[in-house]
């Protein structure tokens, strides 16, 4: 069987996670890195064995390019895509897929008429105790999901707005928590409750003065599945408390996963504090559960290395289905729903022209 050929565009802080997972990724090949900056292009090619191009469509067709992964900065990100595209190659996407639905609509279009995938990254979806949670709920342990709430209290310091000169701009990043740091476990949410029928909240920057962006968000949210829940999302707390995903039942029963502990890690400049674990769980018969998997979920993530791991299954997810060995398990919509439910958002909170996204 032929080994499917990869390349990434972009020599950005993710870059060299990306990089990592490709090298260890079996049945394909990485081949070669793009990057405007000729000479970033082959500082990176020279680490990891590529070839360097400073054009998408000649590092596509010269080294036969099958799949490529973006990279860069989220505002350029359509326009990469596009000529990846065009190109002919698969496409993954880190997140967020794009800034506005306009973005996302022209990519998926344009993988339609060229008859590519395209997706985009949610590797936390590949956690075990984010999978546990989910398949409680596709098994009915707690009935229907009526009541969903997604905390996540993080930290970001003026070092990190300095990291890049686009971070913190409405112009550049498009937004702050929400478009940043909140993707993740919106999107787990959303897999989890279904999609959002209405949504009122306010957004605030607390204690950040050097950005232009919002550092705090709060939402209330009615579900189409009748089911209610609430969002709050902050970098004001110091230090980094965690991330969570609560859903109770119609039956009484609760279940939830921490998915980070402390700040959510920064590719290239941290890693992650806290293995994920479920902190809630009162399906009937399973209380007992909760110390058991823990303990095992925690040596599963002292034995690999979690920064790429998980990135890993998620490639490994779209070239299996690029091969057609499967179907595309995380497909591009799910990028744009939570992109969807911040743009209605933006509609309460009376600033649409100039909210952000995930």
């Amino acid at each position: 069987m032929k080994k499917l050929r990869t390349a990434v565009i972009g020599v950005g802080k993710v870059t060299h996670l990306h990089a990592k997972a490709l090298k260890n990724l079996k049945d394909t090949e990485f081949v070669a890195v793009y990057s405007r900056d000729r000479s970033k292009a082959k500082t990176f090619a020279d680490r990891y064995g590529l070839k360097p191009y400073s054009a998408i469509d000649e590092m596509i067709k010269g080294s036969n390019v099958d799949v490529v992964t973006i990279c860069t900065p989220h505002p350029a990100h359509k326009d990469v895509v596009l000529k990846a595209i065009q190109a002919g190659s698969h496409v993954l996407v880190e997140k967020p897929l794009a800034s506005t639905l306009e973005d996302c609509d022209a990519m998926i279009d344009a993988a339609k008429k060229r008859d590519v995938l395209l997706g985009t990254i949610s590797q936390r979806r590949f956690y075990e105790p984010v999978l546990r949670v989910k398949r409680a709920i596709d098994a009915g342990k707690i009935g229907k999901p009526i009541l969903g709430t997604l905390t996540m209290l993080g930290w970001r310091d003026e070092h990190y707005y300095q990291s890049d000169p686009w971070r913190g701009t409405w112009n550049e990043e498009g937004g702050g928590v929400l478009v940043n740091q909140a993707p993740h476990l919106l999107d787990l949410l959303l897999w989890y409750m279904g999609p959002i029928d209405e949504l009122f909240g306010y957004w605030r920057n607390l204690n950040h003065p050097y950005i232009e962006v919002e550092d705090s968000a709060l939402a209330v949210i009615k579900f189409k599945n009748g089911g209610v829940g609430n969002i709050i999302v902050s970098n004001s707390q110091n230090p980094a408390l965690f991330g969570q995903v609560h859903v109770h039942g119609e039956n009484g029963a609760s279940i939830g996963v921490q998915t980070d502990g402390g700040a959510m890690f920064i590719a290239g400049m941290s890693g992650i504090a806290e293995p994920p674990y479920n902190d809630i769980w009162t399906v009937q018969g399973e209380e007992s559960l909760l110390e058991k998997w823990k303990r095992e979920d925690a040596d599963f993530f002292g034995g690999i290395d979690p920064m790429s791991y998980f990135h890993e299954r998620q490639f490994e997810d779209f070239v299996h289905a690029v091969a057609g060995r499967k179907s595309l398990w995380l497909t591009v919509k799910t990028a744009e729903k939570p992109l969807s439910s911040l743009l209605q958002f933006t509609d309460q909170t009376g600033t649409k022209s100039r909210y952000p996204f995930p």
